[in-house]
Order: structure tokens, then C-alpha cells, then sequence
């Protein structure tokens, strides 16, 4: 994943995390915002630094 493909996964994740809080949705924003934090929180270089 490069990191133009993971910014916009991040950005796309954010603000559907956004739309989700202000729809009243407080669960399935809580679940996206997390999910968010994940992502952009995963080192990918680890798995190409191992072959």
C-alpha cells in the first residue's frame, strides 16, 4: 500500500467517521474512528523490510 493509497483510506475513513457522528450513529462512528486510529498507526515498511 503506498502512502497516497493509505492517506486517502485514512481521509475517506475520517470523514465517514464525521458523517456517521452527525447522523447520530454513535456506535458505527466510534467503530470507524478506531478503525482510522489503526490504519494510521500500522508501520507498512515492516513487511517489506523482511524480504
Amino acid at each position: 500500500m503506498t502512502d497516497l493509497q493509505k492517506d486517502v483510506l485514512i481521509g475517506f475513513l475520517f470523514i465517514s467517521g464525521i458523517l456517521g457522528f452527525m447522523a447520530g450513529e454513535f456506535i458505527v462512528s466510534t467503530v470507524i474512528f478506531a478503525t482510522a486510529a489503526i490504519f494510521s498507526n500500522i508501520n507498512y515498511n515492516l513487511a517489506h523490510s523482511r524480504s
